[in-house]
């Protein structure tokens, strides 16, 4: 069987080892900032960003997971994918996607003034790729934490979410991807806001669920941001505010009632659905069959309804029902919200 210590960066103590991720970074108890030569895997949890109105703003981590073996003792480069739409990432039907944990590895490296030593890497996705549930956000934070290790630099996570800002643009789903929970990005503050998952955050809202419908087609983050308009009226923007702070009270008080109510948005709602007519027929059949609230998850094309675990079974069958309605081949299925984020075990 094989031993997996949790530990946190430089060189693993051996089996049975006691570490932890701490905020001074991702280190081994026993070798800080040493570079990691051991097997390791990083984690990396789904994520929905905006939830509604808070548009780049907010983001919420689920319990659907992107593993990423890392071998250090390679003689050369090595990439193997496998999981959830691995044929899509090796290009299947067209050109292969880029590798964006070799793509954050390399720029953390870079930006240290490093080279990336040869690596083995496989890749075991759960997380489905271009649905708007953060395939991208895991994959830059686990090649982060990977290069971290590799390297022994020993950043904290404040310092690596700096990183994953910058190279994602914006903070919400690398945000929930690191440190977990419900989480809001502020530009200028270093550090992703919890707004769950934390020790003194509300607990009412820890039993909810998401409930996605996830169809089958994928969308490219920047064809539903170019469905954006270049203006919207103030009044809409107003409106907005009131919505995203309602949905940041919602997760601290554990209000679902303000949460339900805060889920609606009209910055990029309105103007997406016209790229996914599924959106709207879904969220009501959600929200009258008793879903907390609904929304599109990220640039989508998921849809996803938080719901009460009473409410779960009900639910999943209008969604899934309005998706079929809807004509778009697709999947339903419940997911957990995750307290935890990306976290980085060896493999010895």
């Amino acid at each position: 069987m094989t031993d997996r210590s949790v530990i946190t960066g430089g060189r693993a103590a051996g089996p049975g080892a006691t570490a932890r991720w701490t905020e001074q970074g991702i280190r081994a108890l026993t070798a800080h900032g040493q570079p990691l030569t051991a097997p390791f895997t990083v984690r990396a949890p789904a994520s929905s960003a905006n939830l509604g109105p808070g548009f780049d703003a907010l983001g919420l981590a689920l319990d659907l997971w992107n593993d990423l073996d890392v071998d250090p003792s390679v003689a050369e480069d090595s990439v193997t994918i496998l999981g959830r739409d691995a044929d899509l990432l090796n290009g299947a039907g067209g050109e292969p996607h880029e590798n964006l944990v070799l793509r954050a590895m390399r720029q953390l490296a870079a930006a240290h003034g490093w080279e990336l030593p040869p690596v083995g890497l496989t890749f075991r996705n759960g997380i489905p790729v271009s649905r708007g549930l953060g395939s991208s956000a895991a994959a830059l934070v686990a090649g982060l934490i990977a290069a971290d290790a590799l390297l022994g630099l020993g950043l904290s996570r404040d310092e690596l979410y700096g990183h994953a800002w910058r190279m994602e643009g914006h903070g919400d789903n690398v945000g929930a991807a690191l440190y977990g929970g419900a989480i809001l990005a502020v530009p200028g503050v270093p550090s992703a806001i919890q707004l769950i998952g934390h020790p003194g955050a509300a607990s009412d809202l820890d039993d909810i669920a998401a409930v996605a419908f996830i169809p089958e087609i994928t969308s490219a983050t920047w064809a539903a941001r170019a469905a954006l308009p270049e203006r919207i009226p103030h009044t809409d923007a107003a409106w907005n505010l009131a919505m995203a702070a309602g949905i940041v009270a919602a997760f601290l008080t554990g209000d679902r009632r303000v949460l339900g109510a805060s889920m609606n948005d009209r910055l990029h709602q309105p103007y997406r659905a016209r790229l996914f007519p599924h959106l709207d027929a879904i969220s009501r059949a959600a929200t009258q069959a008793g879903a907390i609230g609904a929304c599109l998850s990220g640039a989508g094309p998921t849809v996803l309804a938080l719901t009460c675990p009473s409410e779960i079974l009900g639910v999943v069958a209008a969604v899934a029902g309005a998706g079929e309605r809807s004509g778009i081949p697709g999947e339903t299925i419940v997911l957990n919200l995750t307290r935890e984020g990306a976290s980085l075990s060896s493999r010895l």
